[in-house]
């Protein structure tokens, strides 16, 4: 991922370490806030050296993308069957209520996160990895910057339409 500066030019890709050095008794606080402050920076790579804090990052943002996919495989399920099925809006229904449950605790736990606007890497691009640090680092996980905010209203359009959708065959099927 080579990135273009305003001026036309081509730039490096910023990027954060966190060291594990366990110099304190609260050295974990301290890593979180590190994390926290390369959140906020947006860097384009966080390589995160602790192992706790890097698995339980990881598992964060897996959590948050499995929300993510399940309100929108739901949700299109729940448009295409009540496309399918026009007058059962008892197939539908479900599938609806589990697109708006994901969107609604994601929205709530994980919209104004700055961290879900980072995924772990699994990078085999060698430029990106030969423009990274590593060589002195052990077993980082590596998270990249990449905003979201079009996969978000996505996934609310798609659960609002399919509530849209089974509201109104749910009407038309009680009048």
């Amino acid at each position: 991922m080579i990135q273009l500066s305003d001026d036309g030019s081509t730039k490096s890709p910023s990027f954060h370490i966190i060291r594990e050095v366990y110099d304190s008794s609260n050295a974990h606080e301290r890593f979180e806030a590190e994390l926290d402050k390369a959140l906020e920076a947006k860097v384009d790579y966080i390589i995160i050296e602790p192992t706790r804090l890097g698995d339980e990052t990881g598992r964060w943002i897996t959590v948050g993308n499995c929300l993510h996919k399940t309100a929108i495989a739901s949700g299109l399920a729940s448009l295409i069957s009540s496309l399918i099925w026009r007058d059962r809006p008892v197939v539908a229904a479900p599938m609806c209520a589990v697109s708006l449950f994901c969107t609604g605790l994601y929205t709530v736990s994980w919209n104004y996160d700055p961290c879900c606007q980072y995924q772990v890497l699994v990078e085999s691009d060698e430029t990106v990895l030969n423009k990274l640090p590593l060589a002195d680092v052990s077993s980082p996980i590596i998270l990249s910057y990449s905003p979201n905010t079009k996969s978000k209203y996505l996934h609310r359009s798609v659960a609002l339409m399919s509530a849209v959708f089974c509201a109104w065959q749910i009407w038309k099927s009680y009048k």
